[in-house]
Order: structure tokens, then sequence, then C-alpha cells
């Protein structure tokens, strides 16, 4: 009998991973990771960890499985919290939930499973696992969950193939009523809870307190700049073969500076905003809401525009440098001077977006049919074919 440990995090998804493993006749151990001890940052009544860790043990109470609760709150501070707090410090938008993925769930929880003879890790992600044989050897390929409004593979684009090889994800196929629907069904506490929004593995947290944990605040100009500036209006051409310098400068970061538009107040410190945000700035009295377009955390300024469709908040394409790219299957990797069709994405459920990626020796292009909104630096941007995640990268 093949034994898998379940990553229980106290919610519906997880729940029913281990409900559906169980029927399958693996034997299931469930195990809470505890990453966070400091609730003075998290909103209590919004999925704090103690809460979650009891229902994860009313759940495998339940289904008869053994369960403890792991505590990887070091590694995931040194891992993950710190490296938020230097790219927020360095004006970058980081994305813990893939990290927590890439670095805690598929590692340090896979390690300690191991230990415990296991022979996969399951959790409740919205995602497929294809194998197949290549030249004789088995690779693995991550695909879309079958739930278009629920598909996870974004957050698992940096898993390696000795990742995928120990990773199940037995509700991959199903789509959301019917997770519940299977939890009302074998009577789980979790049927019904509310799906958490916040860190993984953490809870719903205030992220200008988190921040303020480390990253002080600091007064500085609130600029908001006018539509009309040039760098915000490059010619869209019609072609996608573009040439080298070409591609530099259709991803190169706008030159801004004060002067360019009018002081609307002050803001609390440029590194905790990110590009595309609307909310808390503070700054009202705009026919249109504010979006900042850019920060810059040396000089401590934000800069805004008016309106969702503000000209500065699209890009016609981004850059990866080699050493930030992740393919899932290295027998896919692109060589230097090559140029595919991919369908691209920057953020979390947002619409598969037709694009090129174009390799060169410093790294890789990515380049938009349609010019893509809010860019934002520390971002994955991610590359599929259909419905299979081929790669993924940090925006520069």
């Amino acid at each position: 009998m093949k034994r898998v440990v379940v990553g229980l995090s106290g919610g519906v998804d997880s729940s029913v991973t281990a409900l559906l493993l169980k029927e399958q006749g693996y034997e299931v151990i469930g195990m809470f990771m505890q990453n966070w001890h400091d609730t003075s940052v998290t909103i209590s009544d919004e999925c704090p960890w103690i809460d979650d860790s009891n229902d994860a043990q009313l759940v495998a109470d339940t289904l008869g499985i053994p369960f403890q609760v792991i505590d990887l709150s070091e590694d995931y501070k040194k891992r993950i919290v710190d490296y938020m707090f230097h790219e927020y410090e360095i004006g970058r938008t980081p994305n813990p939930d893939v990290l927590c993925n890439r670095e805690i769930k598929f590692d340090i929880f896979l390690k300690a499973a191991m230990q415990l003879g296991a022979d996969y890790v399951a959790t409740g992600h919205y995602c497929q696992k294809e194998e197949l044989e290549v030249n004789g050897e088995k690779v693995y390929n991550l695909v879309a969950g079958k739930d278009n409004n629920k598909d996870q593979s974004y957050f698992l684009c940096q898993l390696s193939q000795y990742q995928l090889s120990k990773a199940l994800f037995p509700i991959g196929h199903l789509e959301k009523p019917e997770v519940r629907r299977l939890a009302l069904e074998a009577g789980l506490v979790t049927a019904e809870k509310k799906d958490s929004q916040g860190l993984c593995f953490i809870g719903k947290v205030r992220l200008p307190d988190f921040l303020q944990q480390q990253l002080k605040p600091k007064k500085g100009k609130a600029i908001e700049l006018p539509a009309s500036l040039p760098q915000f209006h490059v010619e869209e051409p019609e072609r996608m073969d573009f040439s080298h310098e070409e591609l530099k400068e259709i991803t190169r970061p706008f030159s801004l500076n004060p002067d360019m538009g009018k002081e609307l107040g002050e803001h609390s410190g440029a590194h905790y905003y990110t590009i595309g945000q609307r909310k808390g700035l503070g700054i009202g009295g705009s026919p249109l809401p504010l979006f900042v377009v850019e920060t810059d955390t040396k000089s401590n300024i934000v800069y805004m525009g008016q309106g969702h469709d503000f000209p500065g908040l699209l890009k016609k394409g981004l850059f990866i440098p080699t050493s930030d790219v992740h393919w899932i299957r290295e027998d896919l990797q692109m060589e230097i001077g090559e140029v595919r069709d991919y369908d691209l994405r920057i953020r979390y459920r947002q619409k598969l977006a037709k694009g090129k990626v174009y390799c060169f020796e410093g790294g890789l292009y990515l380049v938009f049919e349609e010019l893509a909104w809010g860019v934002t630096p520390g971002q994955f941007a991610t590359w599929y074919e259909k419905d299979r995640l081929i790669g993924s990268g940090v925006i520069s």
C-alpha cells in the first residue's frame, strides 16, 4: 500500500484530497503546516491558523487517519518572509504563494513526509499532473485544473521534475461545487467553510501591518502623472517579430521624475505600494480612481495615474533574466535565438494572453499580442501550451 502525506490546511480542498486518497486505497497521513506564530498582523476572524489546525484535526478524526502538526515557521521566515521584506524594500512585488509551494510544501514539507516513509505528498490544488515517457525516461507535465475559475497551476509554476514526481493533486479533475458536495456527503466539518484568501498557511494578513514589522513608514511624495507623457504612447506595431534592440526598448522600465507630474499629497512609504494598486492610497478628489503606475523606493516617490486604462499601466512586453527562468521540463527549454508562440499569464486567474517568447543569451523576452495591464517586477510570468504550463520566471 502506497503511503501519502496530505497537507491538511483546515480547508475543504485539502479535506476532500484526503478523503479521495483514502477511498482510492492509499495509506493516508494528515499533516498541518504551522508557518507563523505572530497573530498581531493576522485578522483574527479570517482564518487564524489555530482554528485551521483544529478543523484539520476534526477532518482527520472523521476520516480515521493519523494527524500531526509540523512547525515550519523558522524555515518559512527565512525562505519566504525575509524574501518578501527584501523584495518590497527594493520596490518589487513578490508572490509568496508561488515561493511557498516551491520552498515549503514541496521541499521542507516533502522532506518531512519522506522521513515518514511516504511515497507521495498531496495537496488540494486545482491542477493536474501528466506522466509520460520521453527517450525512455519518465517526465511530468503540469496541467491546468478542470475548473477554469479555480485553476491553480500558476501557483505551482516553479516546481521541478522531482517535486512533480512526488506530488498528487486528487481534486484537479473536479470543480469546486463538486468538491463541496463530496465534503458534505462525507460529513466533513470543512464542507461549507469559506476559502482562505491569505498568505500561504498563515491566514488573511494586513499587509501594511505585516510589512511594517521590518519596513518602517517613511513619508514621501505622491505624484500624479499626465496620460500624455510620450513614453506611455509607444506605437504598437501589428507585427510580432522584433530585433533584440527593439525587445530591449519595449521592455525597458519607464524613466520618470517628479517634474513630469503634479504633487497630490504624501504617502507612508513607496515600499508599501505595488503597480496597479488602487486601494490604500488615501488620496481622493480626482475624476477617476488613482492607480499606482510606478514606485521609486530610492527617492521614496509613488507615481500615479487616473483610471484603470491609464496608458502607463499598459506594456507590450517584459524581460526575465536567465537566472530567474524555470522550465517545468528541461527537454522543452528554448535555444538561444529561438522564438516560440505561447499563451502568457502574469498573475493568478488572469485570462491567458496570446504572445511570443524570445530566447537570448541574457534571458527571455515575453511579448504580448495585445498590451498587458499592470506588468509588475518581482511577480511571476508563466507561459503555457494549451493547458500545459511550460515555464515561468520572475519579471525583471
